[in-house]
């Protein structure tokens, strides 16, 4: 049902990166959401390409972020999933964004 309105890799990658805690490069983003490396790498210059995603260098890695934008993107992806009444890719089966328990 999710799959109708939104991309489940792509929501996923949004979803993911509102974790601030981690550093997002484009390898760990691939790996956390099962997409491939190129697949991930396209998203975010795409991402990128809108302002939506920012690419900061930290050493070797290029470090993914939101933008402010990016974030308000993100809630609103959160939020189709709550409107649907349907678990989002980052939670575990059977629980909605913004209601607890």
């Amino acid at each position: 049902m999710e799959n109708i309105l939104l991309k489940y890799k792509h929501a996923r990658m949004m979803l993911a990166l509102r974790d601030v805690r981690r550093q997002w490069c484009t390898s760990s983003l691939a790996k956390e959401t099962g997409s491939t490396y190129v697949h991930t790498l396209n998203f975010v210059s795409a991402c990128e390409a809108i302002g939506i995603v920012t690419k900061e260098r930290h050493g070797k890695e290029k470090v993914i972020r939101l933008t402010e934008k990016g974030s308000r993107v993100a809630e609103m992806v959160a939020g189709v999933y709550a409107e649907l009444a349907v678990p989002h890719p980052q939670m575990p089966t059977g629980q909605i964004p913004g209601k607890l328990g």
